[in-house]
């Protein structure tokens, strides 16, 4: 297996993660042909690329039938996202002139007298590991040791690493498993939880401080980045963090020195990052709720942590595993109990699963803690395998309006459902918020944001 090339990846935008959250690179070229002849070509990410005929746009085109900013392209999950800006002479796909669509990889557009490709790039392939365990990870799904065999090639390497994925599925422990694997893990990996800290004091917690540098200064502080000088930090919800503090982040990676707080001195570090997030961040770029330079910087090698749902094959060996951190028998991991896990949708994925087996060995007694004598206990209300029916519509619901793009009308039906899982859970745990959030397995922080976001609790109140 070759290894991957770090530069090349961020160059390339590239991506490990596909519309099933699998571990596999994805970036997109978008080449401009005269014939058969490739005029010039622009890597395609997750920032709009703006094309047209005026300078200022990414990609310029010398065509008199193209207007100043004719289209906007962007890279989605399921292929470009084709936008026309209102343009003259039109966007056409396939004959049929379009205003907004998504168009797959291999479509051709013309737009004005210029055809634009879209390819994927010439990208290396990865066999799924022949691992079963990545660090604390278990996992013998394909989706899994697609992710193993990334983070095996980018443990050796100083590569930053993103990891996104649902709550609950791990990501502290892949940027964990990429630490102890690399020549790094002499140095104890610190953590920072993006989420926790307050705006006002994320500056000092990365980067440090010195006496005196603000009220309640007392002494100086190194910061994360000198705290872990030749090993890892491991940024947390990354989603969370200020736009202030990125500008600043990104410096830190780029020159690998800090200014702590007070200070007109830069300390120099010898720091990798990983960093990980829930947070739909090519969303939020596209938002400009993140920095898309941060995000390509961030994103040199980009992996995704399948939920559980999507990967149940691996339940016996989670179970397994968990059993041996208590070193217990588990005795056979079959039956009515394997079924039962099974036939549950694991909204709090691996997290859930774990706290599941706990309660169960909680209420077991002494020599009551073999599997198939447990009494599991799961929401019923998940109980329904996903694969098996369609999930109840909601009576507010919104009607599908299909003349809506894709992406919006999808936006306005999880609107609905947050706002009604919220309250459900909310409404059992008697308006407790951090109770509600650790059943959640949400942030308490953001579960709070959350709740305030859909007008569930005041602006001043819980």
């Amino acid at each position: 297996m070759s290894p991957i090339d770090p530069h090349t990846l961020m160059q390339t935008g590239l991506a490990t993660q596909s519309a099933r959250g699998r571990t596999a690179i994805r970036s997109c070229l978008c080449r401009v042909m005269s014939g058969d002849r490739v005029v010039e070509e622009i890597a395609l990410g997750a920032r709009t690329v703006a094309v047209g005929a005026a300078r200022e746009c990414d990609l310029v085109l010398a065509d008199a039938q193209v207007s100043r900013r004719h289209v906007d392209l962007q890279l989605c999950p399921d292929g470009i996202r084709v936008r026309d800006l209102g343009s003259t002479n039109g966007t056409f796909w396939q004959g049929t002139r379009l205003t907004e669509a998504v168009v797959p990889l291999g479509a051709a557009v013309r737009v004005g007298g210029t055809t634009l490709r879209f390819l994927a790039a010439d990208v290396p392939s990865i066999a799924p590991s022949e691992r079963r365990r990545f660090g604390a990870m278990v996992g013998q799904s394909t989706a899994m040791r697609e992710l193993f065999a990334v983070l095996e090639l980018a443990a050796p390497t100083d590569a930053t690493v993103l990891v996104e994925g649902e709550s609950g599925t791990g990501k502290e422990l892949a940027a964990r498993a990429l630490h102890d694997h690399s020549p790094r893990a002499r140095v104890p990996l610190v953590v920072v939880d993006c989420s926790a800290v307050s705006e006002t004091l994320i500056d000092s917690h990365l980067f440090g401080h010195v006496r005196g540098a603000f009220t309640g200064a007392q002494s100086d502080r190194k910061g994360a980045f000198v705290e872990a000088t030749g090993g890892t930090v491991f940024l947390d919800e990354i989603g969370e963090l200020p736009l202030s503090a990125q500008a600043k982040l990104l410096r830190a990676l780029e020159a690998q020195t800090v200014q702590p707080v007070g200070s007109d001195r830069p300390v120099a570090v010898d720091t990798r990052v990983v960093a990980a997030t829930h947070r739909d961040l090519p969303r939020m770029v596209e938002e400009k709720q993140f920095r898309f330079d941060l995000f390509y910087r961030l994103a040199v090698v980009h992996v995704a942590i399948p939920p559980l749902r999507e990967r149940i094959e691996d339940l016996p060996e989670l179970v397994r595993h968990f059993y041996e951190g208590r070193g217990i028998d588990p005795g056979p991991v079959e039956g009515d109990n394997l079924a039962r896990l099974e036939r549950y949708a694991w909204p709090g994925n691996v997290r859930e699963l774990r706290n599941a087996l706990e309660r169960a060995w909680a209420m077991a007694g002494p020599g009551g803690a073999r599997f198939e004598g447990l009494k599991l206990w799961m929401d019923p209300s998940g109980m329904a395998p996903a694969h098996a029916r369609p999930a109840p519509v909601p009576d507010d619901a919104p009607g599908i309006d299909t003349s809506q793009p894709f992406k919006e009308a999808k936006e306005k039906w999880l609107e609905v459902f947050e706002r009604r899982y919220l309250e459900g859970v909310f409404a059992r745990c008697d308006r407790n918020i951090s109770r509600a959030s650790a059943e959640a397995g949400i942030n308490r922080r953001h579960f709070r944001n959350l709740l305030r976001k859909h007008g569930i609790i005041g602006d001043h109140g819980e």
